[in-house]
C-alpha cells in the first residue's frame, strides 16, 4: 500500500497538460525555425544579425534588472564585464554574474 501524497505534491493533469503544450511548442519552434533557416538563403547582414541575437536577447532581459539595481547588481555586471572580456565565454560570464550578484547581496 502506497501512502497517499500531500496536495503540494499530487499533479493535476491540466498543469501537467499545459507543460507539456508549452515544451512542445516550443520544439515546434525551434525546429521550424532551423527547418526555414536553412531552405532560405540569408544575406550576410542578417547572418550577422542573427549571430549577435543571444546576446541582444540577454541583455534586453536583464538591462531593466540592472538599471533598476543598486550596488550588488552594479558590482556583478561589472564581474560580467571582467570575465567575458578576459575569457570571451558568455556561459562563464553569466554563471560569473550570478554568482557575483549573490556574494555582492551577502557583503553589501
Amino acid at each position: 500500500m502506497t501512502p497517499d501524497l500531500p496536495s503540494a505534491l499530487s499533479l493535476d493533469p491540466f498543469i501537467v497538460g499545459v507543460i507539456l503544450a508549452m515544451a512542445a511548442v516550443t520544439v515546434l519552434t525551434k525546429v521550424g525555425g532551423i527547418w526555414l533557416v536553412r531552405r532560405v538563403d540569408l544575406s550576410e547582414r542578417l547572418e550577422a544579425g542573427l549571430s549577435v541575437l543571444p546576446g541582444a536577447i540577454v541583455i534586453a532581459v536583464l538591462g531593466p534588472e540592472l538599471a533598476a539595481g543598486g550596488p550588488a547588481e552594479w558590482g556583478a555586471a561589472g564581474l560580467v564585464l571582467l570575465v567575458m572580456w578576459r575569457t570571451e565565454n558568455i556561459l562563464l560570464a553569466l554563471i560569473a554574474g550570478v554568482v557575483g550578484v549573490v556574494a555582492f547581496r551577502a557583503v553589501l
